[in-house]
C-alpha cells in the first residue's frame, strides 16, 4: 500500500482516506484515468453501478499489475434495484470482473419509494456471500438512518454524501460519527465552486499548494474519506500530493467559515 492514511470503520476494516472518484468519467476516458490515478498511488478506486464504466475500472485495475489485497474497491446499487440486491451486487461484480467488492453502498434512499429499509436487510445477505467484506449507505439523511437502525442492527460503515467547504454538513457530520458511521465526501471540492473562495486562494499561496489541494488537505483533517476526480494526468497526480503539509487551526478556521449550506447535488428526499 501506499502512504495514505486509513481509516477503521465500525466492522475492523479500514479505508484508505483518499480515493479516486469517476462519477461522470466516459467510457473513453474511464481506463486511462483509473490506470494514471493507479501510477500515482492511489489503491482507493470509488464508482458505481449507474455510472456506467464499472467495466472500464475492472480492466484499469486488471492491467495495473497491483494485487487486488491491496486495493479497496466501492460500487454502489442504483436504485431500481432495491427489491434485488444481491443480483445486482453480482451483476457489479461481473463488470468489474472482481469476486468482492471492499465496500457496496445504497446509493440513495429514494424515500418516495419506500424500499430503502428492506434493501438495507438485503445488505446484510451480500456480505453474508462475501460478495462485499463491508457494508454503507449513500446520501442518507438522519431520519434514513434513524428508520434503518430501528429495524435492523447493523450499522452502515460509512455514509457518503455532499461536503465541501461551503457545504460542510455539520450536523450530519457529527450525527454519523455519533453512530460510528465514518463520512465520506463527494463532491469534495464543491464541483471546482470552492475553489475560488478568497479564504482558499490566499491560504493555498501562502502555502505555495493549488486551492484543491487546501481543501482536500481540509477535509482529511477533518475526518473525511475523500475522493476527488480529474481525468487530466496532472491534476490527478497533484490531487494525490496533500500528505507533506498541514493546515494549522487559522487555516481551518477560515476555511469552516465557509460554509454556507451551499448544496449543489440533490437532496436526498428529493431525487427519484
Amino acid at each position: 500500500m501506499t502512504d495514505v492514511p486509513t481509516v477503521t470503520l465500525n466492522d475492523g476494516r479500514t479505508i484508505p482516506q483518499l480515493g479516486f472518484g469517476v462519477w461522470q468519467v466516459s467510457s473513453e476516458d474511464i481506463i486511462p484515468a483509473v490506470s494514471t490515478a493507479l501510477e500515482a498511488g492511489y489503491r482507493h478506486i470509488d464508482t458505481a453501478a449507474i455510472y456506467g464504466n464499472e467495466e472500464g475500472v475492472g480492466k484499469a485495475i486488471a492491467g495495473s499489475g497491483i494485487r487486488r489485497d491491496d486495493l479497496f474497491v466501492t460500487t454502489k446499487l442504483w436504485n431500481t434495484r432495491h427489491g434485488d440486491v444481491v443480483d445486482a451486487a453480482k451483476e457489479s461484480l461481473d463488470k468489474l470482473g472482481l469476486d468482492h467488492v471492499d465496500l457496496y453502498l445504497i446509493h440513495w434512499p429514494s424515500p418516495t419509494k419506500g424500499n430503502y429499509v428492506r434493501a438495507w436487510e438485503q445488505m446484510q445477505e451480500v456480505r453474508a456471500q462475501g460478495l462485499t467484506r463491508s457494508i454503507g449507505v449513500s446520501n442518507f439523511t438522519r431520519q434514513h438512518l434513524e428508520d434503518i437502525l430501528g429495524r435492523i442492527d447493523t450499522v452502515p460503515a460509512v455514509n457518503q454524501i455532499e461536503i465541501h467547504p461551503t457545504f460542510a454538513q455539520r450536523e450530519m457530520t457529527a450525527f454519523n460519527a455519533s453512530k460510528g458511521i465514518v463520512s465520506q465526501a463527494y463532491s469534495p471540492l464543491g464541483l471546482a465552486q470552492d475553489l475560488s473562495a478568497p479564504a482558499v486562494v490566499e491560504i493555498a499561496e501562502s502555502l505555495h499548494r493549488t486551492p484543491a489541494q487546501v481543501i482536500l488537505r481540509w477535509h482529511l483533517q477533518k475526518g473525511h474519506v475523500v475522493f476527488p476526480k480529474s481525468i487530466t494526468p496532472a491534476r490527478i497526480k497533484e490531487n494525490f500530493r496533500v500528505f507533506d503539509f498541514e493546515l494549522d487551526a487559522k487555516a481551518m478556521k477560515q476555511i469552516d467559515g465557509l460554509d454556507a449550506d451551499n448544496r449543489i447535488g440533490n437532496h436526498p428526499n428529493d431525487f427519484f
